[in-house]
């Protein structure tokens, strides 16, 4: 308001002065001059006490700022899992180790097979009532394996060996567990293909009893690998 009034009362003069009067004018453009520099200044120093005025709220609001979000975040992943669990227990369970149960399938299925291997001739050889012909038939590899029904041991073991990752097992078995659980995979695949092409090779051009033997001694050989690799994992789980 001091400026505004000052600056009237200069435009007034300049005004009233002759207009060959050299002197008042060069004095009004010094004052003149004079007068906008200080606003100029005072105008800045303004605008550089309120820039350092923001630029402290920003630096006290900042910490405060990324604690809520830290605070809200963390709050909403919470509850998200709380919910997911609630609506989809299986998600808590994703995790578990093997129960006792389990654990004991793959014990009493190792069991099965190892008598298998035993009486292998016997459990694969199956004859009519009444003194009728015998014939071999592979369809007992595929079920001491767990490939026939859902209540065999051995039915679906490949879970039972996922669910075994999140158990206490030894660092140092970790990677023979794992190798195992393969050899265990593919013995049992080429078993039951062995078994199966024996089923029918009888039936097949060229073949004959002959042919049939050949893919059930294939199917033994696998067999007998399916073995070595349940008796590893055994060892690595701690089965005894």
């Amino acid at each position: 308001m001091t400026y505004s009034k000052s600056l009237l009362f200069l435009l007034i003069a300049a005004c009233s002065a002759p207009s060959g009067n050299n002197a008042g004018v060069d004095a009004f453009s010094f004052q003149r001059s004079s007068m906008l520099s200080q606003i100029s200044s005072s105008q800045n120093l303004k605008k550089a006490r309120f820039s350092d005025e923001l630029m402290t709220m920003e630096q006290n609001e900042e910490p405060c700022s990324r604690r809520n979000m830290f605070v809200k975040s963390a709050v909403a992943t919470v509850s998200s899992t709380i919910i997911s669990t609630f609506i989809n227990p299986s998600i808590a369970l994703a995790g578990a180790p093997p129960s006792k149960e389990e654990l004991e399938r793959i014990k009493v299925g190792h069991e099965q097979i190892v008598y298998l291997l035993d009486n292998f001739d016997k459990e694969t050889t199956k004859c009519r009532e009444n003194g009728g012909e015998c014939k071999r038939d592979a369809n007992s590899v595929r079920q001491y394996l767990g490939l026939r029904s859902t209540t065999d041991p051995l039915f679906q073991i490949e879970k039972v060996f996922v669910k075994a990752k999140y158990m206490d097992i030894d660092p140092d078995n970790i990677e023979t567990f794992f190798e195992a659980t393969e050899e265990w995979n593919t013995a049992v695949n080429m078993s039951n293909s062995m078994a199966f092409i024996s089923q029918f090779a009888e039936y097949n051009p060229g073949g004959g009893k002959d042919e049939v033997l050949k893919y059930l001694e294939e199917s033994k050989i696998q067999v007998i690998l399916a073995e070595k690799a349940l008796t590893k994992i055994m060892k690595c789980l701690e089965i005894s």
